[in-house]
């Protein structure tokens, strides 16, 4: 009885992949327990949170201008650091529904390319939420724990993290990144890009979540076998009414030329910087794909297509940058050699 109740108020560490369209935590012993998308709605009469997450991305574009729907994370990095702060303050209450005598520990996730502002940024923001301790990981060493990569091996292993804010090329071995870049288009850019080519092709002006999910139903990287078409919503660029438009996966690709060519470039540079025997390595082992942007429709062969390499999606591509800060969290003695200072 005494360990039941010293459990509820002793902390239990927590890992946070901290993302520009999501936040995921990780609880050691329990794992995946929180999946949020990182926005925050603020009254801006007295600046008072009214709602975070799920419920704060349901009143985007439904809100009076009084209310201001924030995302406070951009480009993988806090871009308002008060609202970053109340948004991850209120992710761990959630986690901790009641009071503890010790404040967590936290392993938070930061893309591989961010300055050392920022990453004083992301660990101050943290500990002003309420952690004890903060430690920092670079996402695609986390992405490729997550994945399960041989990170112990000396063998060179290439993981490609596409998240919503940055997508991460990294050759990683023997614990350590060997070359990392980190671009800032990812999921949000190909969301633009999708908003972009509606409104030129059509004068129809649709919003970012729409974008998004069109580039789920219907979006590739690729030509497909088959033709795909979904319906989109907004408002007439000329007229100024609601409008519904049909449209194929042809119109969508063709929008998502420009972020996919960035991609491909990325990992390009990758091979073009490593060793003769690390690019004959990530030849035989091929690439890893992470993220929530690894899910875009043909771009496994799309790749494939352009580079020569093996290509590969790890098994659950979503979760596997918080599920790789989770195992560290859980076996801190020998994984704390890939945190970061």
């Amino acid at each position: 009885m005494f360990a039941s109740l010293l459990s509820r108020w002793l902390p239990t560490n927590i890992a946070m992949d901290l993302g520009t369209a999501n936040s995921l935590i990780f609880v050691h012993g329990r794992g995946i327990i929180l999946d949020e998308p990182s926005v925050v709605a603020i009254d801006q009469s007295d600046g008072k949170i009214l709602a975070v997450g799920h419920d704060a991305k349901k009143m985007w574009g439904r809100t009076p201008e009084s209310i201001a729907i924030i995302r406070p994370m951009k480009d993988g990095v806090i871009a308002d650091y008060e609202v970053t702060k109340a948004m991850i303050r209120y992710f761990i209450h959630k986690v901790y529904k009641k009071k503890r005598l010790l404040q967590p520990r936290m392993i938070v996730c930061i893309p591989s390319g961010i300055t050392q502002v920022e990453k004083k940024a992301v660990r101050e923001s943290s500990l002003a939420a309420g952690a004890s301790k903060v430690y920092l990981i670079e996402e695609p060493m986390a992405a490729a724990i997550g994945a399960k990569l041989p990170i112990s091996e000396v063998a060179s292993n290439m993981i490609v993290d596409i998240g919503g804010g940055t997508t991460e090329v990294a050759v990683i071995s023997r614990y350590a990144t060997v070359y990392s870049e980190s671009i800032r288009v990812a999921g949000d850019e190909m969301d633009e890009a999708i908003q972009n080519g509606i409104r030129k092709d059509f004068n129809l002006v649709i919003g970012p979540f729409e974008a998004e999910r069109a580039k789920i139903a219907i979006g590739s990287a690729a030509q497909l076998n088959s033709r795909l078409e979904t319906v989109v919503r907004g408002r007439d660029l000329l007229e100024g009414i609601p409008k519904s438009i049909s449209v194929d996966d042809a119109v969508i690709r063709e929008s998502l030329h420009s972020p996919v060519r960035a991609i491909v470039d990325a990992i390009r540079r990758a091979l073009e910087r490593t060793t003769p025997e690390q690019a004959a390595e990530i030849q035989k082992r091929g690439v890893v794909l992470a993220g929530g942007g690894s899910l875009l429709k043909g771009l496994g062969s799309r790749l494939h297509e352009e580079t020569g390499l093996p290509i590969f999606r790890a098994k659950e591509p979503l979760t596997a940058v918080v599920r790789g800060t989770g195992q560290v969290l859980e076996n801190m003695k020998e994984l704390s050699r890939v945190c970061v200072s």
